[in-house]
């Protein structure tokens, strides 16, 4: 997922983003046979945003834990991103069409391009195996007893995933994303 154009390197990233709280999933545990386990579950409704985004190629993430899911908060998660890709290369960020992506006061880096999936079309973004990977090992099954707790579990979440870099490229490499080598130009005159 990463080329050569113009002189500089394309880092393909993709980018998306997810709400955690106090109202999460509920999924399988490991019990005795025969036994019902009991699983406790929260109706309250504080809740924050994970903005991520990963560089399969590179093996690279950038993310922030938020409050609030607006453009300002994206604005902080593009400047995160700029800082991540290399001072080389430029990156092509794929996200899709939500509102605060196509926001007039949206401020794009100069190192990011960004690129919009078709509407209704979550599949053709690998993030979303993300969010799925993190709810399902670090926030289900929990109770966050405030909004400090949901950020902290978030930021923890987020970071045990990118410890190992491996699982970036093995949970979030797609091959319709792969840059073909670009081809080289001829200079030679032909008459």
């Amino acid at each position: 997922m990463a080329g050569k154009r113009n002189g500089r390197r394309v880092e393909v990233w993709f980018g998306d983003e997810a709400r955690l709280g106090q109202k999460n999933n509920l999924t399988k545990v490991w019990a005795p046979t025969g036994s019902r386990p009991a699983i406790l579950k929260d109706l309250r409704y504080a809740n924050a945003y994970i903005f991520g985004a990963v560089c399969p190629a590179e093996k690279k993430a950038a993310a922030i834990v938020i409050r609030r899911c607006n453009t300002e908060a994206m604005n902080c998660h593009l400047a995160e991103i700029s800082s991540q890709v290399s001072s080389d290369a430029i990156a092509v960020l794929i996200v899709d069409c939500a509102g605060w992506h196509k926001s007039k006061g949206l401020v794009v880096p100069d190192n990011i391009v960004m690129m919009y999936l078709p509407p209704y079309s979550p599949e053709l973004n690998p993030v979303e195996r993300i969010w799925r990977f993190l709810r399902s090992h670090f926030l289900s099954n929990r109770i966050f007893t405030d909004l400090a707790a949901i950020i902290e579990a978030g930021v923890d979440a987020w970071n045990r995933f990118v410890a190992d870099p491996n699982r970036i490229a093995s949970l979030c490499r797609v091959d319709w994303a792969v840059l073909p080598p670009q081809a080289p130009i001829s200079t030679k005159v032909v008459s």
